[in-house]
C-alpha cells in the first residue's frame, strides 16, 4: 500500500500499474495479485487506510475536547483537522480525486455520519453555551465548514497549511464556527 501511495502521489493514477507497484514494493507481481487483484483494489485499500487514520484523529480530538468550552473545543478540532490534512497533503489530494472513480463515496459518508454524530453529542453536552439551534443542523454546518476549509486548503491553497498559514486558518475557522454557534 505504501508503494501504491507513493506512485499515486508521484505519477498519478493513470501512470500507476500493478507492475510498477510490485517493483516499487520489492515484491513479485504474483505475490501482489495474491492480496490485490488490481490496481483499483490497491487504491481502495489506500483510501480505506487513509480514511481510518483520519477517523482516528477525529475521534481522539473529540474525546480530548469533550469537557472544554465551545471556543476552545472548536479551536482544537480545527487544529486537529488541519494537522490530519497536513500529514500527507499530496496523497490526500490524489485520493480525493480517486474516490469517485473507485466507488468508495459510501465510506466517506460513513466517516461523515460518525463525525457528525460525535460532534452533535458534544453540542448536546454544551447546549448551555449555544444559541437556540437545531443540533443536527448545527453539527452538519460546523463539521462541513471545518472539513471544507481544511480540505480546500489541501487541494487548492497548500500554503495555508504552512505553520503561519495554519495558525491563521485555525483562528479564522474558529471565529466562523463559534460565532455561528453563539
Amino acid at each position: 500500500m505504501e508503494a501504491t501511495a507513493r506512485i499515486l502521489v508521484k505519477e498519478g493514477f493513470d501512470k500507476a500499474s500493478t507492475n510498477r507497484i510490485a517493483e516499487k514494493a520489492g515484491v513479485s507481481i504474483g505475490s501482489l495479485y495474491q492480496y490485490f487483484p488490481s490496481k483499483e483494489a490497491l487504491v481502495i485499500a489506500v483510501i480505506e487506510r487513509h480514511t481510518r487514520e483520519l477517523m482516528q484523529v477525529a475521534r481522539a480530538a473529540l474525546a480530548e475536547v469533550a469537557t472544554l468550552p465551545v471556543e476552545q473545543a472548536v479551536r482544537r478540532l480545527v487544529a486537529a483537522a488541519i494537522a490530519a490534512h497536513r500529514v500527507d497533503p499530496r496523497l490526500h489530494r490524489v485520493l480525493s480525486e480517486q474516490i469517485p472513480r473507485t466507488g468508495r463515496l459510501g465510506e466517506i459518508e460513513i466517516f461523515n455520519r460518525e463525525f457528525y454524530a460525535l460532534f452533535r453529542a458534544y453540542l448536546e453536552n454544551h447546549r448551555n453555551e449555544l444559541r437556540s439551534v437545531d443540533l443536527e443542523l448545527a453539527a452538519f454546518m460546523c463539521v462541513t465548514a471545518i472539513e471544507a476549509l481544511t480540505h480546500t486548503a489541501v487541494l487548492y491553497r497548500p500554503e495555508m497549511l504552512s505553520d503561519d498559514g495554519a495558525e491563521a486558518l485555525v483562528d479564522e475557522a474558529t471565529r466562523l464556527v463559534t460565532r455561528y454557534l453563539r
